[in-house]
């Protein structure tokens, strides 16, 4: 794979992973990076053990990649950890993925606030039992001055869910008088959506090689690059990630216009 740096077409194979951050830090980084997180199922599988040793594992890939997200300068990384619909999964692995944030967020507090990481939560949190509300509401108020990285976690999250209530609520404030129809715009429904105070995605991932969004920040992503990989999400490395910043920083981005040549 080459590329071009200052009119010289560079070998990226010959580079160390050190040299192709540093490269890739000369360039734009995706702002907000999502990542929807499969594969831990097929990856314990594959290696005749339990379904929950996958999801273990992958609980090891988020602390590894929000580490690197971290150094690589990217703002905010939201990662679909659960979604409405895996409530319909067997009641012991739903409990052992409920009990995960309260490990993770456990051990990796120390360092998160070390690295100066914010830890916020998009999702209906009221379904959470209440071990795990705890550990992640405790989290975000330890975390809440923190100023670098936002880990945000999509807890109980479903999009379509997301989109109804907020449409609720604007109706409730046209009922109130709080807004008229001409006020509801995209804008507006946009700034009812939990992640209203964060960017949109730039750049989303999906791993284990689907290629669907499986009712994942539906409204958000409109204009997001996607990168999809055959990498189960156990196995994603730096430089899995890397690797997908690389691609995104090779795509003209046109929001729907033209760019540059395309418009002669």
């Amino acid at each position: 794979m080459f590329k071009k740096l200052l009119g010289k077409q560079i070998n990226m194979d010959t580079l160390s992973l050190g040299e192709r951050v540093a490269l890739a830090k000369s360039e734009p980084i995706p702002a907000h990076v999502a990542i929807i997180m499969d594969g831990n199922g097929r990856w314990a599988k594959k290696r005749a053990m339990p379904r929950v040793a996958g999801h273990h594992e992958g609980m090891k890939t988020v602390r590894k990649v929000t580490r690197f997200a971290s150094d690589l300068g990217i703002k905010v990384l939201t990662v679909y950890a659960f979604s409405t619909e895996n409530w319909k999964r067997p009641k012991t692995e739903v409990d052992f993925l409920m009990r995960l944030p309260v490990e993770f967020l456990g051990s990796f507090l120390p360092e998160m606030m070390e690295r100066n990481v914010r830890v916020e939560m998009i999702g209906d949190p009221t379904l959470l039992p209440a071990h795990t509300q705890k550990a992640l509401f405790e989290a975000m108020e330890e975390t809440k001055h923190n100023t670098g990285l936002i880990l945000n976690f999509a807890l109980n999250y479903g999009s379509r869910s997301e989109m109804v209530n907020a449409m609720k609520t604007m109706l409730q404030k046209v009922q109130d008088g709080q807004l008229t129809l001409q006020d509801i715009t995209e804008e507006c429904l946009t700034s009812h959506l939990m992640t209203a105070h964060l960017p949109e995605p730039d750049l989303l991932i999906r791993t284990s090689g689907e290629v669907r969004l499986s009712n994942f920040m539906l409204w958000q992503l409109a204009y997001t690059e996607f990168w999809f990989t055959d990498t189960l999400w156990p196995d994603f490395s730096e430089e899995t990630l890397l690797e997908a910043v690389e691609n995104y920083q090779k795509r003209n981005r046109r929001y729907g216009g033209l760019k540059g040549e395309e418009t002669t």
